[in-house]
């Protein structure tokens, strides 16, 4: 029940959905309650330029981001873990395995620092969703990915079974004390580490952040022309601040559950 109101509460709570809200009150109220109907039309379109605002959207992102930053190199480990977040197997007519841009580019790093040398493993972690039993788990896609980013195939334990991030946790601690691996480097978003770290830290297990993925880093306003472009309402912006947002409530509903 946790994955499915996990999966139910981030969207339904999500900017646009709130807008959405908003608008249907206030054509449902438009002829016999103007005032709720004149409210609700305002509400949205605040909620709207403020979600969509690039600043705020930094801002909220930036405060994820910024608070796993390492302090200098990484530490060696004895495992690297990478955890999913969208992944699609090759179905036809796709002609290869499709990722989203956060696990691309997880993925991505893990595979640099297996090559650097700061771990002998990685851990890829990824199942399904629980009422999507036809489609293969996620850590076999993420696996042939790292396959072909020169990862070889013994160095690869996958973990099918999570839906979450909790399940994450849990499951790669089983596989971890199954195999008697200590230190581990935890790869996944710099946005997602927060609630991901303290999930792991939740179950005992000795995680160092490797974020990667900032979101929120930019070479600059761009002056007085990048300040004023960043005011306008963009889709990129209102994406960013609902990513951040579901975050944040994913951390709470955790927290709310016991399990942080």
């Amino acid at each position: 029940m946790i994955v499915f109101l996990s999966k139910l509460l981030a969207p339904a709570l999500s900017p646009i959905v709130i807008i959405c809200g908003l608008l249907a009150i206030a054509i449902v109220a438009g002829r016999r309650r103007p005032r709720v109907a004149r409210c609700a039309a305002i509400a949205a379109a605040l909620v709207l330029l403020l979600s969509s605002n690039r600043w705020i959207a930094m801002l909220v992102t930036g405060y994820l981001e910024l608070r796993n930053v390492p302090n200098g190199p990484l530490p060696g480990a004895q495992a690297i873990v990478v955890l999913s977040s969208g992944v699609e197997p090759a179905i036809p007519p796709q002609p290869a395995i499709l990722l989203d841009g956060a696990t691309a580019n997880r993925l991505l790093y893990a595979a640099q620092l297996y090559h650097e040398g700061k771990a002998p493993v990685v851990i890829v972690s990824g199942g399904r969703t629980p009422w999507l039993k036809n489609i293969a788990p996620m850590s076999e896609s993420m696996a042939e990915v790292m396959e072909l980013l020169g990862v070889p195939k013994s160095a690869i334990i996958q973990e099918p079974d999570s839906a979450n991030t909790y399940e994450n946790a849990v499951d790669v601690k089983a596989i971890l004390q199954a195999r008697h691996i200590g230190r581990i480097l935890l790869v996944t978003s710099a946005m997602h580490m927060p609630r991901a770290l303290a999930l792991f830290k939740h179950q005992g297990v000795d995680a160092i952040a490797a974020p990667c993925e900032f979101l929120s880093v930019s070479p600059g306003a761009g002056g007085w022309r990048g300040v004023i472009i960043g005011l306008i309402p963009d889709s990129d912006s209102l994406h960013l601040t609902s990513s951040a947002l579901r975050e944040l409530l994913g951390f709470a509903v955790y927290r709310a559950a016991g399990r942080l």
